[in-house]
């Protein structure tokens, strides 16, 4: 996996976290917490992160195999998906795909939140599990799966730093910075979405990829 593609897998990657709407998410849902409890939901949190990202990296493409699903599918599919969350995020707000609010409220009368909603699917949710499996289909190889996992894994260490230290990030940044910061991550996903679907469409439709530009 060249440098390039292993780059532009990580800005990706970084972008669907969404490591800064994600600290406000995890501020809002921990507020009431003793800062022991906290602590621990940020670390089990951003483990939890890491382990269904790389499974999901050597794993995904063998699922979609099982059930017949074509990786072109799957890309128009997830770039609709992804397309729909980076709206969300230039709206200012959540996006279907995130929303658990009913997850919230069982999470929280049953004191654990860390993996179910957190960590899947507000964070590490259908979108980072598409682009992974897309990723891995386009970069076939065992060097380029530890490749990526190792970025999971260190995107999921600074997502595990960004919890820990939500409360100062949060008072630093307010309410607008965090909101310009995830509207600038909304606009570099739709491009990343636009990109992916443009590619699954020429994958369905071969023909389109021999059309002369008129």
């Amino acid at each position: 996996m060249n440098t390039d593609a292993l780059i532009i897998f990580a800005t990706a990657m970084f972008a669907i976290l969404n490591p800064i709407g994600s600290v406000a998410i995890f501020s809002g849902m921990v507020a009431d917490r003793s800062a022991a409890d906290r602590r621990s939901i940020a670390i089990r949190c951003s483990i939890a992160i890491a382990v269904i990202l790389v499974v999901t990296v050597w794993a995904g493409e063998f699922v979609l195999q099982l059930f017949g699903v074509g990786i072109p599918s799957l890309q128009v599919a997830g770039g609709l998906m992804i397309m729909l969350i980076s709206l969300s995020m230039l709206q200012s707000s959540q996006s279907a795909i995130h929303d658990t609010k009913n997850n919230e409220e069982t999470a929280a009368s049953e004191q654990d939140i860390a993996i179910v909603p957190l960590a899947m699917p507000m964070i590490a949710g259908p979108g980072a599990m598409v682009t992974a499996i897309v990723s891995t289909h386009q970069h076939k190889g065992v060097a380029a799966n530890l490749e990526m996992s190792v970025v999971c894994a260190v995107l999921a260490a600074i997502l595990g730093i960004g919890l820990l230290a939500a409360g100062p990030i949060t008072r630093i940044l307010g309410t607008k910075g965090m909101d310009v910061v995830t509207k600038l991550m909304g606009m570099i996903l739709m491009a990343i979405a636009a990109g992916m679907l443009a590619a699954g469409v020429k994958g369905l439709l071969p023909g389109l990829a021999g059309v002369p530009a008129g």
